[in-house]
Order: C-alpha cells, then sequence, then structure tokens
C-alpha cells in the first residue's frame, strides 16, 4: 500500500497516532497543545486513566477557546482592531504555558 504524503505521525500522551493534514506544523502544534494540556491535567487530578484525562483536557481547551471568543467579541464590539486581539491572544498564550510551567515544576 503506497505512503500517504498527508499523513502526519505525532505524539499525544505517550500514543502515537497517524493524522491526515495539508500543514505538517500546524498538525504537530496541535497535537503538542493537546499532549500539553492532558499533562498538565493529570499533573492536577487523581486519575491516571487516559480517557477521562483526554475528557478533561477537552473540556479545559473549549473553555479556553469559549473564553478567547467571548473577549474577541468584546474587544471587536468596543472597536478594538484585529492587531490588538492578535496581540492579547498572544499574551494570553504566553501567561498560560508560564502558569502551566510553574505547575509541572510544582507537581
Amino acid at each position: 500500500m503506497p505512503e500517504n504524503d498527508n499523513a502526519i505521525t505525532v505524539e499525544i500522551y505517550d500514543q502515537t497516532y497517524r493524522l491526515h493534514g495539508n500543514d505538517r506544523e500546524y498538525v504537530e502544534r496541535l497535537a503538542a497543545t493537546v499532549d500539553s494540556k492532558m499533562r498538565a491535567v493529570a499533573a492536577q487530578g487523581r486519575t491516571v486513566d487516559s480517557l477521562r484525562v483526554a475528557v478533561l483536557a477537552a473540556l479545559n481547551l473549549a473553555d479556553e477557546l469559549a473564553r478567547l471568543e467571548e473577549r474577541s467579541a468584546a474587544a471587536v464590539s468596543s472597536g478594538d482592531s484585529v492587531a490588538s486581539i492578535r496581540s492579547r491572544a498572544h499574551s494570553l498564550s504566553g501567561l498560560l504555558d508560564e502558569v502551566l510551567g510553574e505547575e509541572r515544576k510544582a507537581g
């Protein structure tokens, strides 16, 4: 069977997945985000069940997305520029990385 050029192999929470996409870097970045979130959830929780960790990580990511969408809608309605919104999103992402890094050190 011929190799699919769009196949991208990633590792998430110690499991290997073969995904399909046109932008390898983007898919790898998404996988790294999910892996990072799952590890943060596992470090905070009492469960070792990977399915439960995945669901809790998905809920955390959905919450982050909803909050960003709310902030984005509020910023746009108040007249902020797209560049300002991107700058804020980048800052929030950096803050999240710092918090997760500190939690990993403490855990």
